[in-house]
């Protein structure tokens, strides 16, 4: 008996009910902290006082990296004969205002008179630079606040400029320091200038350290022993002794004192990061990576120095608050920075050399003292950063 051959035609299939949409997964990128990394974070931020105190300080290293357009003796921007100039990049001769000069005094009162005659000039809130000698002062140098003078005082000097009294005068809201030279200028330039040289020193200092530390932990044996054996040596040479010999031979400048405690400062975080390396060398991880075949610089690298940064990282700013105080130290002592330079170590020198002038010591010491608490606050929020008993807990 023939059968009849089934039909081979598709069932039809309800489609399925509408649902919610599945948001897509995150993408993963650089900008997307880890769990871990976030948790840090949150730590950070919970220290008030140091998450503020590292904010300050940030905006204020940030205000000072264009000092140049908050106190200078030549203007921002000017226009002199319908052609726009830019005395803050540019050095103009004098000889374009009608001199003969090399360098243009825009201070002088004959280049005052003949941009005011022939364009305009945009000026900086603070008419002086770090090295600007204030001839025209109301009283000798070192001169007090203006705001601390006498209309007395100041009318002498503000009569031949046909003013009447301390208010037509360019202040000096500071003082003057024995040179006749703004002491905020000075400041201002000073403080970019030592927490420049500060993290240059601090951040080359710690990329030598770490390196050699990392050596020292991850080999250990002979070279650990020989390379202890050479630091216990090397920290025993007197750098303050080398820093006066040097100094007595050439003049020193920032790179010159920056290779000088260079020297001596890398030593700061051997000892940490060996100890992490000696740690963590003979984890299982570690083993399972030799067993794999990666390299020896991968493996210290890759795998042991992000554990290792931890503790880096905690230290890196007393770090940068001890080279700080160490240029401010050589300032003080006459041994830092050539004769000029804005700092706030020879700031401090001449107010203990003019006691009549406290204005110099008090602010020099203010600003030391503002700026080394700032650094300790931010060192203490990013150790409760990295703190494993809260980073964990």
């Amino acid at each position: 008996m023939n059968e009849r051959p089934r039909s081979l035609d598709p069932v039809p299939v309800a489609p399925p009910a509408p649902g919610p949409a599945v948001p897509p997964p995150p993408a993963a990128g650089p900008r997307r902290l880890s769990p871990l990394n976030r948790r840090r974070l949150a730590n950070f931020r919970a220290n008030r006082r140091g998450y503020w105190s590292a904010v300050l300080f940030g905006v204020l290293f940030v205000v000072s990296l264009f000092a140049e357009f908050i106190a200078n003796d030549r203007p921002i921007i000017a226009s002199y004969k319908g052609e726009i100039l830019m005395p803050v990049f540019v050095d103009y001769p004098e000889e374009k205002f009608g001199g003969f000069l090399a360098r243009t005094d825009y201070r002088d009162p004959v280049i005052r008179k003949e941009l005011a005659e022939n364009g305009w000039a945009l000026w900086p809130p603070i008419r002086y630079s770090y090295d600007t000698h204030n001839l025209d002062l109301p009283v000798p140098a070192p001169a007090p606040p203006t705001w601390l003078l006498t209309e007395a005082q100041c009318r002498p000097l503000a009569e031949k400029t046909g003013g009447r009294g301390c208010r037509d005068l360019e202040w000096n809201w500071l003082g003057t320091d024995d040179q006749g030279r703004d002491v905020v200028a000075r400041l201002i330039y000073g403080f970019r200038l030592s927490v420049l040289f500060g993290l240059t020193l601090a951040i080359t200092s710690s990329i030598i350290g770490v390196l050699a530390g990392a050596v020292q932990g991850y080999f250990g044996g002979w070279i650990d022993l020989i390379f202890q054996r050479f630091i216990e040596i090397w920290t025993a040479i007197p750098s303050l002794y080398l820093l006066i010999i040097i100094s007595s031979i050439i003049t020193p400048s920032f790179f010159v004192l920056l290779g000088i405690l260079l020297l001596f400062s890398w030593v700061s975080l051997v000892g940490v990061v060996r100890a992490e390396f000696l740690r963590a060398r003979n984890f299982e991880y570690v083993r399972a990576a030799r067993a794999l075949g990666l390299s020896d610089a991968r493996i210290m690298f890759r795998h042991l120095l992000p554990n290792a940064m931890v503790a880096t990282l905690t230290l890196l700013p007393f770090v940068l608050n001890g080279s700080i105080t160490t240029l401010t130290s050589l300032d003080f002592l006459g041994f830092g920075l050539p004769p000029g330079s804005p700092s706030l170590g020879e700031l401090l020198a001449q107010g203990k050399a003019n006691l009549q002038a406290p204005w110099l010591g008090l602010t020099g010491f203010a600003v030391i003292a503002v700026t080394l608490s700032l650094l300790i606050f931010a060192g203490e929020a990013v150790r409760d950063a990295f703190d494993p008993r809260k980073t964990f807990a």
